[in-house]
């Protein structure tokens, strides 16, 4: 399973999501897509997510079982430690 958090985007970014993943909570995606699509959508997702930020969580072959990607504004970002991945929040 893959999640999509979508933080101060644009509307049409959200409509575009809601072609390959349900729409759960506001900005909030959930959905099942292929390793190719989930690529083609992040790489959709560095382009028109200015001044807002992205975040995905994805299955991966680790000890969790997923992996996080961010792109946009640094709200949140991962943090390895001693190889468990967590999420932290800039300070402001």
């Amino acid at each position: 399973m893959t999640v999509i958090v979508l933080i101060a985007t644009q509307q049409g970014l959200r409509g575009h999501l809601t072609r390959w993943m349900i729409e759960v909570a506001a900005g909030v995606f959930v959905g099942n897509p292929s390793a190719r699509v989930r690529d083609r959508l992040w790489n959709l997702l560095i382009d028109r997510v200015s001044d807002g930020q992205a975040i995905m969580a994805e299955p991966a072959q680790n000890e969790q079982g997923w992996a996080i990607r961010t792109t946009g504004r640094d709200r949140w970002h991962p943090v390895d430690l001693d190889g468990l991945i967590l999420t932290a929040r800039n300070r402001r």
